[in-house]
């Protein structure tokens, strides 16, 4: 089944695990939205700023830390998705709780490696 994953924290540059996801899940054939503070694209998908109405979201998956959250709280929460993944660095208990309020899986763990064993 393919998802529609916002990538939160998407960036231009290459050697960043964020720029590597946006590719994978594309590749895998999953309609992936970047959203971050710089501008550019990653292999010719447009990076969208501020916080964009994106419809039918599947998944958020995180690349910012947890600080660096909190702005998107209500914004995350807006896109109604099915599911959060905190990949590594990206924990974040608070926003954990109150995902798991609103019905929200989350999963701690990495986009790349699930995408690779087979189990996104």
């Amino acid at each position: 089944m393919k998802k529609k994953t916002v990538v939160l924290g998407a960036t231009p540059n290459k050697t960043r695990y964020a720029y590597t996801a946006v590719n994978s899940l594309s590749r895998a054939g999953h309609e992936a939205v970047p959203i971050g503070i710089k501008t550019g694209d990653i292999e010719g998908i447009e990076i969208m700023n501020g916080t964009p109405e994106v419809d039918g979201v599947d998944t958020v998956t995180l690349y910012l830390g947890a600080e660096r959250q909190k702005p998107y709280y209500d914004y995350i929460f807006s896109l109604h998705p099915k599911r959060i993944i905190f990949n590594p660095g990206t924990e974040n208990p608070e926003l954990e709780a109150i995902a798991a309020q609103k019905g929200i899986e989350t999963i701690n763990g990495c986009t790349l490696v699930m995408l690779a064993i087979g189990n996104y």
